[in-house]
């Protein structure tokens, strides 16, 4: 299973790689319904296309209810979405779909397995979901979409040769 934060599954679902991730991934991919909040409050493409899958039942909502969720929120400096992403993953040991900078470093401090958006683009080459041209498009994509800083990308471009 994997539990996604807002930021990389409005990532996925601009760069078009949502649903190819979806339709080849045979495990639960979960969101709580904070993130699903963060994700559709505005009315763009990816909104759309994540509410859509979630009343499909493809992606699951997921509600928490901790008092852990304030302290994670303190001690990394984290928003709620954030923080309910990570508890929901370290109670029941699953990976974290990520790009928040905040998020990460829990991950990494907490010993939470993480996957980045340009994560997902180099597996779903790797698997042959997505040809090099269309892996190459989605990384350009991510630079437009994301926060990434120019090396990162040209790492990942790097790899994929």
């Amino acid at each position: 299973m994997i539990v996604f934060d807002a930021s990389t599954l409005i990532l996925l679902a601009k760069i078009e790689l949502l649903d190819i991730l979806l339709e080849n991934y045979k495990k639960e991919i979960i969101i709580t319904e904070t993130v699903l909040k963060e994700c559709i409050k505005k009315k763009t493409f990816d909104a759309l296309l994540i509410k859509k899958r979630v009343s499909e039942s493809k992606i699951k909502v997921k509600q928490i209810k901790s008092t852990k969720t304030q302290k994670l929120m303190e001690d990394f400096k984290m928003n709620v979405g954030e923080a309910e992403t990570i508890l929901l993953a370290f109670n029941k040991k699953l990976l974290v779909g990520t790009d928040d900078k905040k998020g990460i470093s829990a991950c990494k401090i907490l010993g939470i397995p993480f996957a980045t958006a340009i994560d997902f683009v180099l597996r779903a080459n790797e698997k042959k979901l997505i040809n090099k041209n269309q892996t190459k498009i989605k990384l350009e994509n991510l630079s437009i979409y994301g926060w990434y800083e120019e090396k990162i990308i040209k790492d990942a471009e790097r790899r994929l040769k």
